[in-house]
């Protein structure tokens, strides 16, 4: 059997998924029916970057899910890919929405018009210029907890992507000033990232109170394709269970790691990263050496 991740925030670039709007009818109707759902111009954002709209929250999330969803419709319709061939289903951050769209957990519209709603609430959580992220490459989650509890330093651990690659998220004031205090501690690496906000921290608290309100009130289809969910890295075929943990996202850290490790622990070796870049492919392969990874997100991907 097959498991099929999908690529978050900071994976986008422009003209991603082109070639399969070209070449692929299934694609161009993809991206057509996200456009009526979401009223947004996807084609000029994703293939023009007008007015830089690709790299801002509030449109960056729903071109990367209408970017991968072209794609994995492609494969669905015109090349050799089943539901039934496939397992389980997980993204990271937004691609846990596109991974509920693909296994029909949600219809394409319910997806389309949460994520667009999580993407203007992400945006406008917090004032511009005063909250933010940093990559901190070397250690594992761990031993940055104990950096920040040890030194009472109020940032918060947003991404647990690697055992050597994890994100912290807070005010920027304080990403900032402990730079240095990190890079003492045997951090190899402290990069501040080009975001607008510290996302997966408390700061996105009240976004995420009003987007679990709109969660609420989704309809979740029951099939066989169970779901690794960011929040707490079960695996899950309980929608209940999927809902309750899709309302905890925002404010809560991406436990990447542990779901990666859950499914070399059930035995999921097959992977399929779908959508654009192939930065899960390498996230996945530094935290283990048993998955036979696959990363398309252009034609030439499909062997």
């Amino acid at each position: 059997m097959t498991t099929i991740v999908f690529p978050g925030q900071g994976s986008q670039y422009l003209g991603m998924s082109k070639d399969f709007f070209d070449n692929f009818n299934i694609a161009k109707i993809t991206l057509q029916e996200i456009e009526e759902y979401t009223e947004i111009d996807l084609k000029k954002i994703i293939f023009e970057n007008e007015n830089n709209k690709l790299n801002i929250t509030e449109f960056t999330q729903i071109s990367i899910f209408t970017a991968s969803l072209m794609i994995f419709k492609t494969l669905l319709n015109e090349i050799d890919l089943s539901h039934s061939n496939i397992d389980v289903m997980m993204g990271h951050s937004l691609g846990e929405y596109t991974a509920l769209a693909c296994s029909n957990k949600l219809s394409l519209k319910d997806a389309s018009l949460i994520l667009k709603k999580r993407g203007e609430l992400m945006n406008n959580a917090v004032a511009p210029n005063i909250s933010g992220m940093a990559a901190l490459i070397g250690k594992e989650s761990s031993y940055i907890q104990k950096i920040i509890d040890d030194n009472n330093i109020n940032l918060e651990i947003a991404n647990d992507n690697s055992p050597k690659q994890v994100v912290i998220s807070g005010e920027i004031e304080e990403i900032t000033k402990n730079k240095d205090l990190f890079l003492e501690n045997n951090i190899s690496k402290y990069v501040i990232l080009n975001v607008s906000a510290g996302f997966h921290s408390k700061l996105m608290m009240k976004a995420q109170l009003e987007l679990s309100k709109e969660i609420n009130d989704l309809c979740f289809n029951t099939n066989e394709i169970k779901i690794i969910s960011n929040y707490d890295a079960k695996i899950s075929n309980d929608n209940s269970s999927i809902k309750n943990s899709l309302q905890k996202q925002m404010a809560n850290k991406v436990n990447w790691t542990d779901s990666v490790k859950k499914l070399e622990e059930i035995g999921q070796f097959k992977i399929y990263e779908i959508g654009p870049g192939k930065v899960l492919s390498g996230l996945m392969k530094r935290i283990s050496d048993k998955f036979d990874i696959n990363s398309i997100n252009q034609i030439s991907d499909i062997k």
